[in-house]
Parts: C-alpha cells; structure tokens; sequence
C-alpha cells in the first residue's frame, strides 16, 4: 500500500532503497551529487561488486566527474541520458519512492520535501520487465511501467557489465573485473566548460533504393527489413529487453506516426501490408 512521506523522513526512505538493493537499483534524477552516506551505503553493499544491476537516468551534464568515477568502480551500471527530466523516482527490487527531492538536495534539511513510498512484496522482480496489478499495486505498477518506458526507448551513455572467467574445466565461473562497454560522457564531462563548435557531421548519401524503410522508434530513413525495422542504435536499445510486443512509433513501410500500433513483431501498419508485400 502507498505511504506518503515529508521532510527527513523522504532521505530516510532514500537511503534505505540504496542499502537494501540485492537485484538493482534504480535511480532517476535530474540533478545528482551523491552525499557521503549515499555512497557509504552503495560501497558497503554486499552485492555491489557485480550483482547489483544500477541503472541512472539523469541529466548528463549535471552530472560530476567526481560523481561519474564514483559510479565507474561497479561492475553492472548503465547511464541514461534525458535533459528534459524534472521527475525524481528511486527503487529497488522490494520499494520505491516518488519524490520531490533530488540527489543534488539529499544533505539539505531545510527544504519543504514530499514522497509517496511503494513496497510490495516481490515488486520490481526485473526492471526489464512490465508487471501488471491492481487496487493496492496500480500504482506501483503503473510507476515502473512508466519509467521502465523511459530506459527503453533510450540508449545507454554509459555502461559497464561484468566479466567473469571460467573454472573447474568451464564447470562453473567466478567473476574477474568491470568491462566498459559504452563511454560517450567521460570526455565531456572532463573538458574544459569553454564549448568547442561542433564539427558539421557529413551526411552520407544514400541511394534511393536502400532509403525504403523507416525506423519504427525513430522515424529515420532505413533499408527495408522487418526482421530488423531500426536503425543501429535503436536496435541496441529494443534489444535489452527484447520486448517484441513494446509499442512503437512510426510505421517501417511508410514512415508516418503510427500511434503506438506499430511494433517489433508487427512493424508495419495494417493498412500498409498489401503495399508492403509488393517491395
């Protein structure tokens, strides 16, 4: 059942979604600046080496560099980037909370802060999982769903993901070190704040026969495929959840919004596939 909060009692609820992650831990932020405590608690996690899955959803240039090598040092992390973010909402695999204080504000005890807190029993087994529920659980139901629709539909600015090495004959395996596997913030965030002008990107031209698709999450002129109707990087993020029935955008045949009735198993708008099987 939801349960309302104020004031020093929302950090307490905050601090006790970071210390009780096992599974993964979810934090969406505008503004992040972790307090001391914060990341006391996440370093004595014991399942913070490589267990725990976190995954941010920010502001990447409120982010710190100070705050950035912090997160560097676990070894299944991944980073989001999304300027417009004003919600703060933070959860792990058993409770969540909704609320007006962000981690920039953590230390300060003389705001005004209000939350409503979510714990339920097995909530939030897989954040890449839609769940559904109701009465009590609707809306820590409809809270995830929601912002597991913000990581998906995005792509990760930062990762890193476990590497473990094999024993006993390739028996059984025991976990060796973080692998970075995507960094497109480190140079940003460690440059000089004098802005350099963006280098003019050369567009490639493309010829008409392969512009005959559209990615269905974007809109973008792709090849034809409806085994695959995304571009690159879109695909990269379909591709973490694997969720062939997530509602998208626009249709792979045509290019035009699609509403929501477009997806990975039906790319194509209905009206379109007379059309479509003619290519």
């Amino acid at each position: 059942m939801a349960r309302f909060v104020k004031n020093t009692a929302v950090s307490t609820e905050i601090e006790s979604v970071f210390e009780d992650a096992r599974k993964f831990l979810v934090i969406v932020s505008p503004f992040i600046r972790l307090h001391s405590r914060l990341k006391e608690l996440l370093e004595l996690n014991p399942a913070a080496d490589h267990e725990l899955q976190v995954m941010i959803l920010t502001r990447i240039k409120s982010l710190s560099s100070e705050d950035l090598n912090f997160f560097k040092q676990f070894a299944n992390i991944e980073i989001y980037n999304e300027p417009r973010l004003h919600a703060k909402y933070y959860a792990n695999e058993k409770k969540a909370i909704l609320s007006s204080m962000n981690l920039y504000e953590f230390s300060q005890d003389n705001n005004i802060e209000v939350g409503v807190v979510t714990k339920v029993p097995g909530f939030l087994q897989s954040i890449g999982e839609k769940i559904t529920g109701a009465g009590d659980q609707a809306l820590d139901v409809e809270a995830h769903n929601y912002f597991h629709g913000l990581f998906e539909n995005r792509a990760p600015v930062y990762q890193t993901t476990p590497v473990f090495k094999k024993t006993m004959l390739g028996l059984s395996k025991v976990y060796s070190h973080p692998e970075v596997t995507i960094d497109l913030v480190t140079d940003q965030l460690s440059s000089t704040k004098t802005p350099k002008a963006a280098p003019v990107e050369k567009k490639k031209r493309v010829t008409p026969s392969k512009i005959s698709g559209y990615c269905i999450r974007t809109g973008e002129a792709i090849p034809f495929n409806i085994e695959k109707p995304y571009t690159d990087k879109a695909f990269t993020s379909w591709n973490r959840f694997k969720n062939e029935d997530f509602s998208e955008k626009y249709c792979h045949y045509s290019g035009e919004p699609s509403e929501g009735n477009t997806t990975k198993a039906k790319p194509i708008l209905s009206k379109n596939w007379a059309k479509a099987k003619k290519k």
